[in-house]
């Protein structure tokens, strides 16, 4: 069987450390957690549990930092996972058996939301396929802060496991305001980065279709009120990061 290495980034994740850990601990040969100098008891939970190799590292940003916690990690065979999710009996149990002989170099499974205390079923919120199971000689974490995507280096196909994901995403609508906020302000300067810009049509298209398609055309509207929610803060975040990068280039202007 395969040793496996479960890596985990955390800051102040007191709240869910404990069940991330816990729900891998028994297919898990070590558990590397790169923490971002946490303040609250993240540290001190994490080294009560024997299997977890606690790192502190200065946060670069979350490709970056989970490219970090990759390379930490003693066996080649990687499960990356954000403190707030944790695996299913279902998924667990697949897992194990991909250790006995894995046919590929990677594997994906679907990712269940849990919003304010219910599962969310819709939307652009699920399935929300996720490559976490891995050879991490062939896979990098890539994409655009805050919104980090695992990705072979080369040409291949990830295999679908059985089982969900779960993910604890926000407790309250101000948790998720907040956040939104925040992620908005990281999405426009990583945009501004990369030399794109934000028009009209990115301010008002791009926010109504995200509605569309994540209330309508994704049956969001069958999750009832947090599905209406979900999708219009989706709106909403769309129309920050592109209202932001818009700003962020007309203050640059004027400083010329």
């Amino acid at each position: 069987m395969l040793h496996l290495s479960v890596v985990i980034i955390t800051f102040n994740e007191e709240r869910n450390i404990a069940r991330c850990l816990e729900s891998v601990e028994h297919i898990a040969h070590e558990i590397v957690v790169v923490d971002s100098f946490s303040t609250d008891r993240t540290e001190a939970i994490c080294r009560s549990k024997p299997k977890v190799k606690f790192i502190q590292h200065a946060f670069e940003g979350h490709i970056q930092q989970k490219n970090f916690a990759l390379d930490q990690a003693a066996n080649d065979w990687v499960l990356s996972l954000d403190a707030d999710e944790a695996l299913s009996e279902t998924l667990c149990q697949s897992i194990r058996t991909v250790l006995e002989g894995p046919n590929a170099n990677g594997y994906s499974f679907n990712r269940l939301s849990n919003y304010c205390g219910k599962w969310i079923r819709h939307g652009s919120w699920y399935p929300d396929i996720k490559l976490r199971l891995f050879d991490r000689r062939t896979v990098r974490w890539t994409g655009v802060n805050p919104h980090d995507k695992a990705e072979f280096l080369a040409s291949e196909k990830a295999i679908h496991l059985k089982g969900d994901l779960y993910h604890y995403s926000y407790y309250t609508l101000d948790e998720h305001t907040r956040k939104l906020d925040y992620f908005s302000t990281l999405a426009a300067k990583a945009y501004a980065e990369k030399g794109k810009k934000a028009g009209w049509f990115q301010l008002v298209v791009n926010p109504s279709f995200a509605f569309f398609r994540d209330y309508f055309l994704r049956l969001g509207f069958l999750d009832g009120y947090e599905g209406w929610l979900i999708a219009r803060l989706t709106a909403i975040y769309t129309f920050q990061k592109y209202a932001k990068l818009r700003a962020l280039y007309q203050n640059a202007n004027a400083t010329v």
